[in-house]
């Protein structure tokens, strides 16, 4: 399987109306702390804009509604993938990302036969407290000699100067999530992004 080297990461199906139509491929529905009709409306919406603009959807942690409203594909972190029915998961036909931060979680992850595995926080982060420090490039590189030929997302403080080692290090894909959505110009940011990462294609 192969990913797209540009992986937007959104909180909303707005975010995904504004930007998916600039020629976004792969995109993660992240919402938190939302009812469950309202997740399953912006699921709804995300998977109809996708569906529209050729856009990959992948589901965040909620791989219940994602089974329930006809969704591919699901991304679990450590803690929810310790929930998840993972065979519920796969007799639906969803593919699967798991994330991984040290070699503990790697070997779970890899046991779990996953579509692909992401590794973070690459660079220092803003988006979230992390226990884990920055991983950064040689950590890239050993991921990627462990879980090849299966894809590897790198993410975690993520921008277009960065990309090019990132991707030289092993990267299949590079996620991204503030460099974009804190941007004074997320859709000028958006063609950025593209624009670099189209040579990885």
């Amino acid at each position: 399987m192969k990913l797209d080297p540009f992986y937007l990461i959104v909180d909303s199906a707005a975010w995904i109306e504004r930007l998916v139509p600039l020629g976004v491929r792969l995109v993660q529905l992240r919402v938190k702390h939302m009812g469950q009709a309202g997740l399953r409306a912006e699921i709804r919406r995300a998977k109809t804009l996708c569906a529209r603009n050729n856009c990959q959807l992948i589901i965040n942690d909620y791989w219940r509604l994602a089974i329930e409203e006809g969704c591919d594909f699901v991304h679990l972190g450590q803690d929810d993938m310790q929930l998840a029915d993972l065979s519920q998961i796969r007799a639906a036909g969803i593919r699967l990302g798991l994330s991984t931060h040290d070699h503990f979680e790697l070997m779970t992850a890899m046991a779990a036969d996953p579509d692909y595995i992401a590794l973070g926080p690459i660079y220092p982060t803003i988006l979230k407290k992390m226990k884990w420090a920055p991983q950064g490039l040689e950590r890239v590189r050993t991921w990627k000699g462990r879980v090849a030929p299966i894809p590897l997302v790198a993410i975690g403080g993520l921008n277009p100067e960065r990309l090019d080692g990132v991707f030289e290090a092993g990267a299949d894909s590079a996620a991204v999530v503030t460099d974009i959505t804190l941007n004074c110009d997320p859709e000028g940011r958006t063609r950025e992004w593209i624009e670099k990462t189209r040579p990885w294609r």
